[in-house]
């Protein structure tokens, strides 16, 4: 890669210096881009997502999106022939796009196929699947296999098997019946679908459901995002599914995936990269536990028990990295910590968040509410990335109790205005969100209800 923005003359040592940190500079500045640009490209397509997935269908928007993913992988794995800074960027906002797209995309037709007793586990399978992919990554990132000079190209490519698989594997996959029987009316093939998603032929009472959701979705209108604002209803579970996502983002697990070779090295970590790929590990695992307890212990339960855990080893991780210095046994605290913040996001801030703001909405507003909370999750994410180097420069060890003081305000809100959701119908949870709702007047109950549900007319 170029590590200069333009010639200089190096003959003259006072030139030199100025190349060198010119240099540094510039590197800095494209790592920041290749990071970056993948969490741009997300905040772009991911207001797009509900959109393509209604006007397309669930299944054909996936298999759009992951011809976004391929030409990502593409560009990535070619960059050995063409300015490598320009491929990897391109190739990292591209990939950025599909994932925007699909990251809106899957938790909607996890949350439309679903069985309700199923629908927490179903969607926290959809994070197991993200962070395995991490791990896997990680490995094959090692030295010794691709990470090296010569085959880093490979490496970076090597998601366009992923496109490949996922693309073929979807022409198996049922189309969701919600989809067929509300937006095409087409009754007989949301029957088959369902047939094939059960597993059996009496799907009676999951089609009287569906009827439900259509009467009511055909007695409103498609919402808007503006009108997610604007009307009173829509307000307080917008505002928790923002809030959930930005606190998913912005607890700091981002700073520790994104630099945690960095973070081991600063403990004294002398193999700080396989110290990384143990974080994966335990991200692996308690991302599988989270599946078994979120139908078991509840959404808002874990949440709780996982952003309090974060909290405290987030302060842990500051002192342990303070102390360093004084204390070699400190880096072992600092490394627990580590390992003990990333166990507890995946017990909950992690994976709940994706499909706990489709329980928030029925089917009117949730296309909206999805790429509204998509978004503020991806800007999130563009920000962490972007800003961290420089905030650790600033604050270095004690950049992680800046982190706990964000977590413990959104720890505070998460016990005070978000509802547990764990087995409840949209009718149940919109009056939750009506008892949370502080200082506001009680309606009629049945109209704010189906004014919820995605009628924003009044009667």
């Amino acid at each position: 890669m170029p590590t200069l923005p333009y010639p200089m003359n190096t003959t003259q040592d006072p030139w030199v210096k100025k190349e060198s940190a010119a240099s540094e500079g510039w590197v800095t500045m494209l790592w920041s881009l290749s990071v970056s640009s993948f969490a741009v490209g997300g905040m772009i397509a991911s207001v797009f997502g509900g959109w393509l997935g209604d006007k397309l269908g669930r299944i054909k928007a996936m298999l759009v999106a992951n011809i976004l993913s391929l030409t990502g992988a593409l560009l990535m794995g070619c960059s050995k022939l063409g300015p490598s800074h320009i491929f990897i960027i391109s190739g990292r906002a591209v990939s950025g796009l599909y994932s925007g797209l699909i990251s809106g995309l899957v938790p909607m037709y996890i949350g439309e196929i679903a069985p309700t007793t199923l629908r927490g586990a179903l969607g926290t399978i959809h994070q197991l699947a993200i962070v395995m992919g991490i791990l896997i990554s990680q490995i094959v990132g090692l030295e010794f296999i691709l990470g090296n000079p010569d085959r880093w190209h490979i490496m970076l490519g090597l998601s366009a098997g992923r496109a490949i698989l996922q693309s073929l594997l979807l022409f198996f996959c049922p189309e969701s019946p919600r989809y067929l029987y509300i937006k095409l009316e087409k009754e007989v093939k949301a029957k088959k679908s369902l047939k094939r998603l059960r597993g059996c032929d009496d799907v009676n009472k999951d089609m009287i459901e569906i009827r439900k959701e259509k009467e009511e979705a055909s007695s409103g209108q498609k919402v808007s995002m503006i009108q997610l604002f604007t009307t009173s209803s829509y307000r307080q579970p917008l505002l928790v599914a923002l809030m959930l996502h930005m606190a998913q983002q912005l607890s700091g697990i981002n700073a520790i995936f994104y630099y945690s070779t960095g973070i081991f090295q600063s403990a004294g970590i002398r193999q700080p990269v396989y110290a990384t790929i143990g974080v994966g590990a335990v991200n692996t695992v308690f991302t599988a536990l989270s599946v078994v307890l979120v139908e078991k212990a509840g959404r808002r339960s874990l949440l709780l028990i996982g952003m309090s855990g974060m909290f405290f080893c987030a302060i842990v991780m500051s002192v342990g990295l303070i102390l360093l210095n004084k204390l070699a046994w400190m880096s072992y605290v600092s490394m627990t910590a580590i390992f003990l913040f990333v166990s507890f996001f995946e017990i909950g801030p992690g994976p709940i968040p994706w499909f706990m703001v489709a329980e928030f909405f029925g089917q009117g507003p949730r296309p909206a509410a999805l790429a509204l909370a998509s978004f503020s999750n991806w800007f999130c994410n563009f920000i962490t990335g972007l800003c961290f180097p420089y905030i650790e420069g600033f604050c270095g060890p004690y950049v992680f109790f800046l982190f706990a003081g964000v977590i413990l305000v959104f720890t505070l809100f998460i016990f005070f205005k978000v509802p547990e959701t764990k087995g409840k119908s949209l009718e149940e949870i919109a009056a939750e969100f009506q008892k949370k709702k502080s200082g506001s007047s009680q309606g009629p109950k049945g109209a704010v209800e189906m004014e919820f549900l995605g009628s924003p007319e009044t009667a």
